[in-house]
């Protein structure tokens, strides 16, 4: 199984000299299973340029949506793949308050965008999950999913496949001031031993009380949490379209600290576009 980080950024693009090293394309994570299946976390605008990668192939594409935030669907009416005559594209819709399973094609019709959704010539399906439906397979993988704490709902996601494991938990709020959807330990449940969790760190400590209630976690907490699920590795993610390549530097490091003093092994990284990891070329 190998992973490729394609937009790292919560809530708007942010372009601009000071957020290079990090990337300022919203949502998008590539995982390739081994037996060459293609899943794509979000399709903020990251997934274009996973579209340039993904052309080149005829295989189907499955697209997990966390929700229907514009962040988190921006970048589908880019994505070179829908124009493909034929192309198989499967889209699973996040668990959200409002049966709204169609929004990410929505958005490409009326005065919004040039190209109407009726104008392609891929073979897109929705394929909502029933609510009773923790998990299921994709090919060789094993698929579950948590709703998480967001304005809105919306659904985490783990990938499992021979023995490995990815938890994709972003634009969530671990302690809201709203009703939880997911208690803090419920998480710690999902992510148990995960092999790399990668959790919205989009606030810090800092930020609070301002931004509580903004459907989004704070990194010290994120930390926190993949500390408490034995995972190997914590990715930082949803970067907030204010830091800058420097911020982030000093989160990571400020993060590292409550490592240290914890004497945990959990390696801490933040997100950046590029970053690819193969798990099975590790020890």
């Amino acid at each position: 199984m190998q992973l490729t980080f394609y937009g790292v950024r919560g809530s708007i693009p942010t372009p601009g000299a000071e957020y290079v090293r990090y990337g300022g394309n919203t949502a998008c994570v590539h995982i390739e299973l081994s037996d060459g299946t293609d899943i794509s976390l979000d399709a903020g605008t990251g997934i274009r340029l996973l579209g340039d990668k993904l052309v080149k192939k005829q295989t189907p594409i499955h697209i997990l949506l966390t929700h229907n935030h514009w962040d988190h669907i921006q970048g589908f009416p880019f994505f070179t793949p829908i124009y493909q005559p034929d192309r198989e594209i499967f889209i699973t819709p996040g668990q959200t308050s409002l049966p709204e399973n169609d929004a990410i094609i929505k958005q490409m019709q009326g005065s919004v965008f040039p190209v109407p959704f009726s104008a392609l010539r891929s073979k897109i399906t929705i394929t909502p999950q029933p609510e009773n439906i923790d998990s299921w397979k994709l090919n060789g993988a094993t698929i579950a999913r948590l709703p998480m704490n967001h304005p809105g709902k919306g659904s985490a996601y783990s990938v499992s496949e021979n023995g490995f494991k990815v938890a994709y938990i972003t634009d969530n709020e671990l302690y809201p001031p709203y009703k939880k959807e997911t208690d803090f330990l419920t998480f710690v449940e999902f992510a148990r031993n995960a092999d790399l969790i990668i959790h919205d760190a989009q606030y810090m400590l800092s930020d609070m009380p301002a931004k509580s209630g903004w459907g989004h976690s704070v990194a010290e907490e994120a930390v926190k949490l993949a500390m408490a699920c034995n995972a190997k590795r914590l990715a930082l993610y949803s970067h907030d379209p204010s830091r800058t390549d420097k911020d982030i530097d000093d989160i990571i490091d400020h993060c590292n600290q409550y490592i240290t003093i914890a004497e945990s092994p959990l390696q801490l990284i933040a997100a950046h576009e590029g970053l690819t990891i193969d798990f099975t070329a590790e020890p």
